[in-house]
């Protein structure tokens, strides 16, 4: 089942959050997917700030595509992993995000 949420790639390794229903912390402002830094207060895997490693979210378009938006540091070997994390089955839309948004420690 295609889910939105969001993942980062920490010390070589996806940490992917689908978003469920039933989630109680890190929720965005819309209410169907989770907000990198509310979420990562609650997960905090390490000392550093949320906006520290490369990170992305999947979310879905009007006609119901899967697109990825992730820090251009996100590499493509991750590709298939965030598609098993969040259940895409079909090839999603890839946008390299350049925006203060999605900048992370490798872009200082």
């Amino acid at each position: 089942m295609n889910k939105r949420g969001v993942f980062w790639i920490v010390d070589d390794k996806l940490l992917a959050f689908p978003f469920y229903e039933t989630a109680t912390q890190g929720i965005a402002k819309s209410g169907n997917t989770f907000n990198h830094k509310l979420l990562w207060k609650h997960i905090k895997p390490c000392n550093k700030p949320f906006n520290y490693f490369p990170r992305g979210r999947v979310d879905y378009n009007s006609k119901g595509n899967a697109i990825i938006y992730m820090n251009p540091n996100v590499e493509d070997k991750y590709i298939d992993e965030i598609k098993t994390a969040f259940g895409i089955t079909t090839q999603p839309i890839i946008r390299y995000d350049f925006s203060e948004h999605y900048k992370c420690y490798l872009d200082k």
